[in-house]
This record gives structure tokens, C-alpha cells and sequence, in this order.
């Protein structure tokens, strides 16, 4: 007669019920150790400098090309180890060819600079009745001003030549300034309906109280606010003057040049001409490099303003 012994407890038993969290939060921790944040961390720094680097190499090659002669800039290929000089900059300001770019670029500074002016004077109100206190079909206003810049301006430099040969003001600065003002308000009404949105209402509720009228709301409570956004505003809308040379070609001449007019003075079907205009497209670009590293924090705030909610 066989007797039935109870079998054994298996010792790997108690190791098999673990707790829920335990079973969570074991696969995760071996997933983390396999995703190292500082060897993503590192790959996406090296992809920043070499897109960095990519981006900046045509300026760095031309600000090399500037300091080159005429015909080493003409060599193919280039000659990156060329003796150096400062002949492509005395021509450029007219020691050797007699022709100042100054002219040129006070009036491109005046027209950039009053352009913008009037451009956040026009755009600040009206976005502030498009985003604070909304008009009636806001969207289709919004539209209205998105639809202007869907024109190309090569479509529309005709009717303005012969309007401005009407009345008179071909090669004339303020109405360069007019066209200037024009191209650039619909989107500085864009960019900065977004930006007064973000301001609290219960300030302005709170200036009302106190019986602030619309001028001083605006430039009490409502500027200070989207500061950043009104500089990154103002700078883009200066960028944009600066560089346009379509308009600036066609209605202006001797008085009313602007520097990238003037640029285009050194491009000739003879002759060499490549370091002139690498050093005329470096002399005329650093202002707006320097106002944009002098508005660099408030542009990184006032693009990314209203970015994360």
C-alpha cells in the first residue's frame, strides 16, 4: 500500500508573484537604460552645428571672396589661401572710383526705419480691434490682409510706375516709404494680432475701471506686455525694407537709390567684378545683422510668444 507524500513547495514560487508596480516598471527601466539622453542630446547638438555651419558658409565664403583681389576672386576654382586686401572696400566707398554709397544708405535707412514706424502705428491698433476687442467677421478681415500678399509685386510694379509718374514722385523717398508701409503692414497686422492676444484680459478690464482710454491702454498696458512682440515685429518689417530692391529699381534713380540699388551698380557685362560685391553686400548687410543681434532676445520671445498654451 502506497502512501501519498504532499510534494514540495517550489522555492521559485514566492519569486513569481511580484507586484504590479514591480512588472510595470521593470520593462521600463530597461527601456530607459537602452535610450541614453545624453547620447540624444549629443546627435541632435552635432546636427544643429552642421546645419548651422551649411547655412553660414555661403556668408563666410563671401566675407573671405571680399578681402580677395579681382582676380584671385575670379579663380576656378577659388583660391582660399590668396593674399588678403582692403581694394574691394576702397572702391566700394569711392576712394578709387570717385562715387560715395552714403547717399544710398541714408536713404535706405530712412526708408526702412519710417516705414516701420508707420507700419506698427497702423498695425498695433488694428490688431489690437482684431484680437482684444474683435470686430464682426474678424476672419474674413484677416483674410483680406493674407489675400494682398498673394500678388506677386512684379504683377502690380507697372500701375505703380505710371501712378507715380502721374503725380510726380518717381525717384522720390517718402513715396518709397508709402510702398514700403504698404508691403509690410498686412503681415505686421498678422503677427501682432497673434502676439495681443496673449495679453490678460483682466488687465484691460482693470484699466477701464480705472477710466484709461484707448491711447493710453494701448501704450500703458498693452505695449509693455507684447514688448517682444512688437520688437520682433518691428525687425522683420525693417529686413524686409532693407532688402527689397524690386520697388526701390524700378521708382527710384539718382535721389531716392537705396543701398541694394546701389549694389547691383557693381555687376557689369565686362570686367571683374565678384570681391566689389562681396564687399558691398557685406557692408550693406551688417545693419541688419547688428539690429538683429541687438533684438535677439526679444525676437526668440516674441516668436515663440503664444507658442506653448
Amino acid at each position: 500500500m502506497s502512501t501519498l507524500t504532499p510534494a514540495a513547495p517550489r522555492e521559485s514560487g514566492q519569486a513569481r508573484f511580484t507586484s504590479p508596480a514591480a512588472r510595470a516598471t521593470g520593462p521600463l527601466r530597461r527601456g530607459k537604460s537602452r535610450m541614453d539622453p545624453t547620447r540624444n542630446n549629443t546627435a541632435a547638438g552635432l546636427a544643429a552645428w552642421l546645419l548651422a555651419l551649411l547655412f553660414a558658409a555661403p556668408v563666410m565664403w563671401m566675407i573671405l571672396t571680399s578681402f580677395h583681389s579681382e582676380t584671385d576672386a575670379a579663380t576656378n576654382p577659388p583660391s582660399i589661401a590668396a593674399n588678403l586686401t582692403l581694394d574691394a572696400y576702397r572702391e566700394f566707398f569711392g576712394e578709387t572710383s570717385g562715387v560715395s554709397p552714403w547717399p544710398a544708405l541714408i536713404n535706405s535707412a530712412t526708408a526702412s526705419i519710417l516705414s516701420t514706424v508707420l507700419v506698427l502705428v497702423l498695425a498695433i491698433p488694428a490688431a489690437y480691434a482684431l484680437s482684444i476687442r474683435p470686430v464682426k467677421k474678424w476672419t474674413d478681415v484677416m483674410f483680406f490682409f493674407l489675400s494682398t500678399k498673394m500678388m506677386p509685386v512684379v504683377a502690380a510694379i507697372l500701375p505703380l510706375y505710371l501712378f507715380a509718374r502721374t503725380v510726380g514722385a518717381l525717384d522720390n523717398i517718402w513715396f518709397l516709404i508709402l510702398m514700403y508701409t504698404s508691403m509690410n503692414l498686412p503681415i505686421a497686422v498678422w503677427m501682432m494680432r497673434s502676439f495681443l492676444a496673449e495679453v490678460p484680459v483682466e488687465m484691460l478690464e482693470a484699466a477701464q475701471i480705472d477710466g484709461a482710454g484707448l491711447l493710453l491702454t494701448l501704450r500703458k498696458v498693452v505695449a509693455p506686455v507684447a514688448m517682444p512682440g512688437i520688437a520682433a515685429t518691428a525687425l522683420i518689417c525693417f529686413i524686409f525694407s532693407w532688402n527689397e530692391l524690386l520697388l526701390a529699381r524700378v521708382l527710384t534713380g539718382v535721389v531716392a537709390g537705396t543701398a541694394p540699388v546701389f549694389l547691383t551698380g557693381f555687376v557689369s557685362g565686362q570686367g571683374l567684378f565678384l570681391a566689389k560685391v562681396c564687399a558691398a553686400a557685406v557692408v550693406i548687410s551688417l545693419p541688419v545683422l547688428f539690429a538683429g543681434f541687438a533684438a535677439q532676445d526679444k525676437l526668440v520671445q516674441g516668436l515663440s510668444l503664444g507658442a506653448v498654451k
